[in-house]
Parts: structure tokens; C-alpha cells; sequence
């Protein structure tokens, strides 16, 4: 069996009956954990991927096969991509500096320099097999022997050069033979994959080398690249029955001696000395207790002197410990180049004495073998550990970025801005960057969050609009104080959203228009035109841009029903936010935000005139007289809010007349009731404590979210109220029967399956068939608990 868990719900494991027949001995995730490789003992590789975009629901899609020869090492071949955290420019105010593209080529290409994919095994008899993925989906696949004397394999390890090759380590597990080091390449010719090998050199363990400990450490346990990328560094750990030793070398060029016969020649101009590479030991450890499992940071710092010096001296460590789990239960996070001590966890049955405590000694001469970790992997930014233990146990570490070395309060939030910068960039989860950050922390990590986005140029800031939203929206969950702006900051990717595919839907009246489309253009008219009557703005934009046919505009009704609402929402709440001292509800961020406001507008200004073509496309609002123009009314005061913060001037406070207006609002047209995302059942919000949480396979957790309080009337739901499509806008009814499906990181529900037939509606659905609005994964709920 394969088991997936999501770190969110981690009570919620999807199993795979495999289909493998022996015991699994590699799992592999590809770059975006969309794709699983497994392999076993007897040959067998399988290729699983996510069907529909669900987290949990996976089907085999590709294997292939080496009958019977067992796989010791997978990787899925290098799409090209590297980066380097540069720690150094931490401080800097531009992304490009501190998150760098380092040159590095795919492993293989197709037409155009696209990288081709596919994955690479070692085998226990000294086969390498690769296979690649077509493009039509087809696969071709070619084995080689690694060197022309095939030898036993016990351990191996992938790693990647900058120029597109695959460097393979191998040993055959005996501490006195030495580690054998192969370049692989692979081409594709007249339509069959080739594979060329070379050696490279190799090394013998300097545990061996040394009389003292010649037999002390018989067997080599493993062998790691020290990370996938670097082929020029590599961690060795040889054990005995009780205790092992880690060795770490490098791969350095050295200048070949020459005999003093050549020396007194006159030397001829630019002739260099002849260099040849050589595998120097960098650092070993003293004896330690038997190893049982190794995890290698996966976070790209760059590990350059001026960057090992600045990560020293402001205390930064995520991307620089490798952990070691030891069959006493313990676990030691050690430098990756001096292989110093850098921290140590004591697991619950861990008999590796803590100070002061002796009864730790009496309990392990009773007690039968402990509790220890068979697996360990670090996240993205290494700042958890994920270790599953020999009694089938799964285990998350926090691991503290500055390894439990105190610091001051602003030198924490940099290094957690810092990796959640990174997250932004690159697009991986930042769920592990947020169990370190307290209730007390999130304001200001927010605010400056903000600030350093709007020093990046503006083709930056465009690409990274709705990361950065998402991200403040993960961070505000963490505490009840912030937990309205959570609500607001989702419905801001909703209204970009939708604000997006209702521009994107104007076509220009003649095809040689100028270089503005009609979504500019309207941007541009609004932005100017400040007069609050809906009609005066109408008249100065193209109308015949706006024209569009019936079924389209129908289809969007539930989307314009909700920016209807909204305004009408946000409108009716202003007298609430702006008195003294009341607490913050959701749409106390839009008050001030002059973008968010215009962008409204524009879109009611689109609504008016498309309701002129189609006036069953209109938001319907329950108004108290019969001659009451909605569409006016609530432009007029929307204008008059937005004129208030607007982005050329300082916010000014909304005035008395206009609070008044607002007041009288819910006298005139019946307010609905908004509905804000669902209350997060995800585990995040309640791991703000200390103390370790004990959860059940199968049993979703029940605790207290984020401090214990009691949370906001706006997430509570009554037994009885309506389920939401949160995507859709629509209503599914009280106990839905529809198969729905929930966005891991913020709880948005949406229906798996869509009631819609016309194209615009369809359109707006295939947007999220991956992700949701805040880029999250999608998961399946059953209908019971939709």
C-alpha cells in the first residue's frame, strides 16, 4: 500500500493498493508533487498522478519494468530549473538579488531547449535504466550497465551537473571497497533513448584507512549526495551493530606534481599546470550512536563565505543542518560542511539521556528496542521535519530557524519574511514558514510583507498580485485578532477574479484599435471620472464594446449577483467600522483600499450597461419602494467612499453626510447576508502552542483554532444554513448531495462537477480545475459534511 497525506489534514490518508509485489524501496516525488514514482524489489517502476487535481485521488498512469532486479535509487530527471538563496542580500530590496536563477541545463531536451521528462534507476546488479516521456505520452526506455564490470549495488545515489549530467554513487555496502562514481548521459537517437557511462573517481572511507577503526565500522549504511544538485559533495555513514560514523568529501581539482626534469624547461606562455580531480575529505564525526535515518536540507542557500558568514552572524540556519535519526530515538541536526552539532531533539521513548535524568538509564535496561525513526525529510525551506518511525508512526517537527538560539524580535520576523518571500517566488506551499510564526507576529509580518512588494518593479508585483494575497490571508488565520482580514483578503482573489473575467469578456469595436483594450480604457475613464451619477461615467466610454450576446451574460449572473452584494455589504458596514472601538469585522480593509473601491465601480459601470442589453443579467436586490434605482444609489455612495482613498492623496476619514447615507441604507434595500469562506478545519491554527498535538488516522481533529477563543460570528455556521459554493456563488442547499471538493490551505467548497453548459460559466470553472483562488491544492469531501 502507498499512503498520501496532506501536512493540512493529515488525518486524512488516501491509500493505493500499489500493485507491487515486493517490498517498496524507493518513493519518489517530481518537482511540483503533482506525480509519485514508486519501485520495488523486483524491478518494478510505477508512475502515479493526481486525478481530476485532487490531492486525494491518485491513478497509475506509466510503469516500467527491469524483471527482477531490484531498484536502490530513483530520481526524476532535471528540468533545469536551480536557484540560490542568496543570505547575504536578505536585506536587499529587490527579489531578483536575493532568489537568483543559477545556470543549469535539463538533463535532456526536446525542441526548443523544452526540458523532456522522465526518471532514472539504479539497480542492485549495476544497471541503469532511464525512461522518458513523450509528448504524445508515449515512453521509451533503455538500460546500460554502469561499468563494464557489473558489481553489486547495495546503496546508490542520483545527482545533477549544470551541464545536463547525471552523476550516479554506488557501493556495494562493504566499508572496505571503495565508492564508485559514474557520469551518466542520455540522448535520444533516431527515436531510441541511448545511454553513454564513464567513471569518475572514486574513494575509500577514511574510517577504513585509519588502523584504529579498520573493523570497527564494517558496513557502509548510506550514501547521499548532499543535495541533488551538487554531485561534488557527498555524506558517507558507515555502522556496527551499535554505532556508526558520518563522513562528508569533496570533489576538488588538484595540480598534477611534475618531475623535476621538466621543471627547469623554460616554461612555454599560458601553459597551465595539468590538473586532475581528486575526492578530499572535508569533515567526519566522532563516534554516534547507530544511525537509522538521514535527511538533507532541500532549501538552495547559496553557501558562499560572505553567505555562510552573514547566515552565522544573524543566526540564519534553514538550509544549512542535515538531521540524523539514531536508533535511541534521538535526532541531531548537524552542519552540513563542519558537521558540528547544531541542535538535538529527544524523541518520547528516546533513551539518549537528557541532563538530569537518570531514570532514563534504569528505564532502557527493562524496556525492549526503542521507538525510532525509519525516514526523515525536510520541507522546501527546512524548517519542519516529517519522519515516520518504526512503529508506523508520522511525526512533524518544527525546526526553529535560528535553532533555538534566541534572538530579537525583529532579526526572527526577517529570517520568517525572508523564506516566505521565497515561497512567493517560487511557488512553493508556505504552510511549514507559518508554524513558526506566533499570534503577535502576524500584523507586523503583513506590513512588511506589503512594503517589500511595493519596492519590486511593476512586472513583478503584476505576476505576484494574488500570491502576495494569498499569503497575507494564510497569516492572518493564525490569530483571532487578524482572523476578519483572513475574510477580506479572500474576497479579494475572488473580486480580482471575477473583476478579470468580466473585463476580459469586452471585445474593441474595430480590430486596429490602439494599443489599449477595453478593459483599460474603462480603468482609465473611471479612474478620472470622478461624478457619482452611474449614467454621466456610462456616456463617455464605447458602448458598442460592451455589446455581447444574451447567454454569455445570463451564464455570469451569479458572479455580478455577488459584486452586487458585496458593495451593497460593504456599504451598509461602514457606519460599524469607522465608530471608536468596535471590533474588526470582514470589509474593514476595503474601507481604505482605493484600488480594491475602483475596482468596483468600474464593474457596476459595466453591469449598468449590460443590464441596458440584457436586464436579466442585472443583481436583483429586495428594495423597500418601488421607484428606487439600486445601480445608482449604491454608485453614488461608492464613489463617494472611494474619492476618500483614493491613491493620489492620504486616506481621509469618510464624512459625516456620507455615514449617514450609509446608515439609512438598510432602510431602503434588504442587506444580505455575505457569505465568508468556511471556518478552516486544516490543523495550521492549532499549532500555535507548544505542547505536541496526538492525532488519529481517519479522525479529523476537533480542537481549538488559534489561541482557543471562541471564533467570529462570521465563521460560525448554524446546523441549518445554507451550504455555499464558495466559487460558483450559488447556493447548494442545506445537506447537499453533490460531490464537492475543498481547497486544502484556506477551506473554500466548490462542486466537482459542474451545472453549468454555457461557455462563459465554463470558462470561469476551468480557471480553478487545479487550484484555488489562493492556489491551493484541491481535495475531495463527501457529500455528508460538504
Amino acid at each position: 500500500m502507498i499512503h498520501i497525506i496532506d501536512s493540512e489534514h493529515p488525518w486524512d490518508a488516501f491509500s493505493i493498493n500499489s500493485g507491487h509485489s515486493e517490498v517498496i524501496s524507493c518513493l519518489e516525488w517530481d518537482q511540483s508533487g503533482s506525480r509519485l514514482l514508486s519501485a520495488d524489489g523486483d524491478g518494478q517502476i510505477k508512475c502515479w498522478s493526481m486525478s481530476d487535481h485532487l490531492v486525494n485521488s491518485w491513478e497509475r498512469v506509466l510503469s516500467s519494468s527491469v524483471d527482477g532486479d531490484p531498484i536502490v535509487a530513483l530520481s526524476w530527471l532535471h528540468n533545469g530549473v536551480k536557484l540560490a538563496l542568496h543570505v547575504e542580500m536578505s536585506g536587499s530590496t529587490n527579489f531578483g538579488e536575493k532568489f537568483s536563477r543559477v545556470k543549469f541545463s535539463p538533463s535532456l531536451t526536446l525542441f526548443g531547449g523544452k526540458p523532456m521528462e522522465g526518471w532514472l534507476a539504479v539497480t542492485v546488479s549495476g544497471l541503469v535504466t532511464v525512461s522518458l516521456l513523450k509528448p504524445g505520452g508515449a515512453l521509451l526506455t533503455a538500460s546500460e550497465s554502469l561499468c563494464r564490470l557489473r558489481g553489486r549495488v547495495a546503496l546508490a545515489d542520483i545527482a545533477f551537473t549544470g551541464g545536463g549530467n547525471i552523476v550516479v554513487a554506488a557501493t556495494d555496502g562493504s566499508s572496505s571497497s571503495p565508492v564508485q562514481f559514474y557520469k551518466v548521459v542520455v540522448s535520444v537517437v533516431s527515436e531510441k533513448c541511448r545511454i553513454d557511462t564513464e567513471l569518475l573517481p572514486s574513494l575509500f572511507l577514511r574510517c577504513t584507512t585509519d588502523p584504529m577503526r579498520r573493523d570497527k565500522y564494517p558496513a557502509v549504511t548510506h550514501l547521499k549526495f548532499l543535495t541533488r544538485e551538487n554531485s561534488e559533495q557527498v555524506l558517507l555513514c558507515a555502522s556496527n551493530q551499535s554505532g556508526s560514523i558520518v563522513e562528508c568529501w569533496s570533489l576538488r581539482k588538484e595540480g598534477l606534481p611534475v618531475n623535476n626534469i621538466f621543471q627547469h624547461r623554460s616554461p612555454v606562455v599560458g601553459e597551465k599546470q595539468p590538473t586532475i580531480l581528486k575526492w578530499r575529505i572535508l569533515t567526519t564525526t566522532s563516534d554516534l550512536e547507530r544511525v537509522s535515518a538521514v535527511a538533507l536540507p532541500k532549501l538552495p542557500i547559496s553557501i558562499s563565505n560572505t553567505d555562510l558568514k552573514v547566515a552565522s552572524d544573524t543566526k540564519f540556519c534553514p538550509g544549512l543542518g542535515l538531521a540524523l535519526g539514531f536508533h535511541d530515538g534521538s535526532i541531531q541536526i548537524l552542519h552540513r560542511l563542519s558537521l558540528h552539532t547544531m541542535g538535538v531533539f529527544y524523541g518520547s521513548s528516546s533513551s539518549a539521556q537528557r541532563p538530569g535524568d537518570e531514570a532514563a538509564i534504569k528505564r532502557q535496561r527493562t524496556a525492549g528496542p526503542t521507538l525510532h525513526f525509519k525516514a526523515l525529510q525536510f520541507s522546501w525551506t527546512s524548517l519542519a521535519l516529517a519522519g515516520v518511525d518504526s512503529h508506523g508512526k508520522l511525526h512533524m517537527l518544527r525546526v526553529s530557524p535560528s535553532m533555538g538560539q534566541v534572538l530579537d524580535m525583529n532579526t526572527t520576523l526577517r529570517h520568517l519574511l525572508f523564506l516566505l518571500e521565497y515561497c512567493m517566488v517560487t511557488g512553493y506551499d508556505w504552510w511549514d514558514v507559518l508554524l513558526h510564526v506566533q499570534p503577535t507576529m502576524v500584523h507586523n509580518l503583513v506590513e512588511k510583507l506589503h512594503e517589500e512588494y511595493m519596492r519590486q518593479n511593476q512586472a513583478l508585483q503584476q505576476v505576484l498580485a494574488t500570491r502576495i494575497v494569498a499569503v497575507k490571508a494564510s497569516l492572518c488565520k493564525l490569530s483571532t485578532a487578524t482572523a476578519a482580514r483572513a475574510c477580506d483578503f479572500h474576497a479579494k482573489l475572488l473580486l480580482i477574479a471575477i473583476s478579470s473575467t468580466l473585463k476580459s469578456l469586452l471585445r474593441p469595436h474595430v480590430l486596429n484599435t490602439p494599443d489599449k483594450s477595453p478593459g483599460d480604457r474603462l480603468t482609465e475613464i473611471c479612474s478620472k471620472n470622478t461624478d457619482t451619477d452611474i449614467d454621466k461615467v456610462m456616456i463617455n466610454l464605447k458602448t458598442e464594446e460592451f455589446v455581447l450576446d444574451g447567454p454569455p451574460l445570463q451564464s455570469l449572473q451569479q458572479l455580478i449577483q455577488w459584486v452586487g452584494d458585496f458593495v451593497l455589504y460593504l456599504l451598509s458596514n461602514l457606519p460599524n467600522q469607522v465608530s471608536q472601538g468596535s471590533i474588526v469585522r470582514p470589509g474593514f480593509g476595503f474601507m481604505r483600499d482605493g484600488a480594491s473601491l475602483g475596482m468596483l465601480r468600474e464593474m457596476l459601470v459595466m453591469i449598468r450597461i449590460w443590464g441596458l442589453l440584457k436586464p436579466g443579467c442585472l443583481p436583483t436586490f429586495t428594495a423597500m419602494s418601488d421607484n428606487q434605482d439600486s445601480m445608482q444609489l449604491l454608485f453614488r455612495l461608492l464613489t463617494k467612499l472611494w474619492l476618500c482613498s483614493r491613491d493620489d492623496g492620504l486616506p481621509q476619514e469618510p464624512d459625516e453626510s456620507l455615514i449617514d447615507e450609509c446608515c439609512l441604507l438598510p432602510s431602503q434595500l434588504l442587506v444580505p447576508s455575505m457569505d465568508w469562506l468556511p471556518v478552516n478545519d486544516g490543523i495550521i491554527v492549532k499549532l500555535q502552542g507548544k505542547l505536541p498535538l496526538r492525532l488519529q488516522f481517519g479522525k479529523a481533529s476537533s480542537l481549538q483554532g488559534a489561541g482557543g477563543a471562541a471564533p467570529l460570528d462570521v465563521f460560525t455556521r448554524s446546523p441549518g444554513a445554507q451550504k455555499m459554493d464558495n466559487l460558483r456563488c450559488i447556493h447548494m442547499g442545506v445537506s447537499p448531495t453533490e460531490e464537492s471538493k475543498a481547497c486544502t490551505r484556506c477551506g473554500c467548497v466548490t462542486m466537482l462537477r459542474s451545472p453549468n453548459k454555457t461557455n462563459a460559466m465554463k470558462q470561469w470553472e476551468q480557471r480553478w480545475i487545479k487550484n484555488c483562488l489562493c492556489g491551493g491544492l484541491w481535495r475531495r469531501i463527501p457529500p455528508t459534511f460538504s
